[in-house]
């Protein structure tokens, strides 16, 4: 019997660890949809008066999306 509690704690501990740290990452995730959404609103309001000053934006956009890009690392060759 003492073989099997200590599995089914073992185990209810891990279960517990992955709950606690979706929580986290779920507070995390809300924090940073939180702080998008405030940097879009920037992003926004800078077009805007970049647009009310002259500036055109599409040129500039084009010539971003022709220049080449560096390929992202996937997040495993990062950890």
């Amino acid at each position: 019997m003492g073989v099997y509690n200590m599995t089914k704690e073992s185990k209810d501990e891990q279960v517990g660890f992955h709950k606690g740290a979706l929580a986290v990452l779920s507070k995390e995730r809300e924090e940073m949809q939180r702080i998008t959404s405030i940097c879009e609103q920037l992003i926004q309001m800078h077009m805007k008066a970049l647009a009310d000053l002259g500036v055109d934006l599409s040129s500039e956009e084009k010539e971003a999306a022709e220049s080449p890009k560096k390929p992202k690392k996937p997040i495993e060759d990062l950890l």
